[in-house]
């Protein structure tokens, strides 16, 4: 069984709903209780580049903006546990947060009007310096999934042949359709924005692990980004741990989504490594395509045409799901999620993306607060006031 962590990145906000720089101060709550790293060990763990803690990977951590944390779940082997793991790290980052006078929101922008303030710290500072307007304005939330393979050759076996479902992920977890204040016509503005920095996107196909390791290395020579940490592919092998790192999901607002999301993650690497192991090329899509199906999946959620990852073609997003769910069905049943999964996916198409709820509450109520405490509820396991918000 592979197994499989979560990373979400989360929004500190103010009982206006306005992001609030109390992020490092929540993290030293967090670090007293024996829950998380402060502002400077996790400096000092990104710039040597290695885990600040070795044991596990269950933390809370800063982000790049004083207005985020970060939360990690430990290594699991069921979706169960990635459930339980969420839980609890959302838990635990809201009361760490509430212990300053503030909460946490699954939100992967802010609704409202916000001017984003900088973590402290070495490592964030020459970003600022390097990245300019780029990183100044960087305030968007994310979902990671880690799924373990066997060495690095299995994943770039991987990364060759999930590449062309990943915008698929972004569709389906998009909770970002606003930006300062404004609409802004997307329904994952996230992804458009973190494709500002320079090494962000999809990848070619490549050989093998030297050649990847050599795309790397190459990415690196030009001196343009810091770090390897910065080598932001939609998806790739991690530097800390032994696994394929898929990068392209908004965070999202109820915790069974991104459970739904674990799974589908790890059965896509699990169906990769079959069929590279059965001699099946990699899909043919090319990396201009994917770009343009990163595009269609930001610009409209689940709620228009997405690119069929096997055609290249324009289909509703109801049938590419579906397409989805049949390409992994077997690695789902074999982890005995297919029950799961599938309830997860016809739950969130009935319901609707955290993209939709955000403009359901705002048509409800012209109140871009109300979004945010109604996703400050949903991120906490609470019913929103307006019980019409959890669609």
């Amino acid at each position: 069984m592979r197994t499989v962590g979560v990373e979400e990145e989360l929004l500190v906000v103010d009982p206006s709903g306005r992001p609030v720089p109390l992020g490092p101060d929540a993290l030293e709550v967090a670090a007293r209780r024996g829950e998380g790293e402060n502002v400077e060990q996790h400096d000092r763990a990104e710039r040597e580049d290695e885990p600040a803690n070795e044991s596990t990977a269950a933390h809370l951590v800063p982000e790049l903006k004083a207005q985020q944390l970060e939360l990690g779940t430990d290594v699991c082997r069921s979706l169960a546990e990635v459930d339980a793991e969420l839980r609890h790290w959302r838990r635990r980052a809201d009361s760490a947060a509430r212990a300053v006078g503030a909460r946490v929101a699954a939100l992967a922008t802010s609704p409202l009007p916000v001017e984003p303030v900088p973590t402290e710290g070495e490592r964030y500072a020459r970003m600022l310096d390097v990245f300019g307007a780029t990183a100044r304005e960087m305030l968007i939330c994310g979902c990671h999934v880690h799924v373990s393979v066997a060495d690095d050759e299995e994943g770039v076996a991987v990364l060759n042949r999930i590449r062309g479902w990943l915008p698929v992920l972004t569709a389906m977890t998009a909770n970002s359709p606003f930006w300062q204040g404004a609409d802004t016509g997307y329904a994952s503005y996230r992804s458009q924005a973190w494709r500002r920095w320079p090494s962000a996107g999809p990848i070619d196909v490549v050989a093998d692990a030297a050649a990847y390791h050599r795309l790397v290395d190459d990415v690196l020579a030009t001196d343009t980004v810091l770090d390897t940490g910065m080598v932001y592919f939609d998806a790739r092998l991690s530097e800390k741990w032994p696994t394929v790192e898929v990068r392209t999901a908004d965070v999202v607002l109820h915790v069974e989504d991104a459970v739904t999301l674990a799974g589908l993650v790890r059965a896509l690497v699990e169906t990769a490594a079959r069929d590279a192991e059965a001699g099946t090329p990699p899909p043919g899509m090319s990396t201009e395509v994917l770009r343009l199906a990163g595009w269609r999946a930001a610009r409209s959620g689940l709620t228009g045409d997405l690119i069929h990852p096997l055609t290249g073609r324009p289909a509703p997003a109801r049938s590419v799901l579906a397409a989805l769910l049949d390409h992994v069905r077997p690695a789902l049943a074999d982890a005995g999620d297919a029950q799961r999964v599938a309830e997860g996916l016809a739950t969130l198409v009935g319901r609707g993306t955290g993209s939709e709820l955000q403009r359901r509450v705002h048509r409800e109520t012209g109140d871009l607060a109300a979004v945010v405490r109604a996703a400050v509820a949903l991120t906490a396991g609470e019913t929103p006031a307006a019980s019409r918000a959890t669609g």
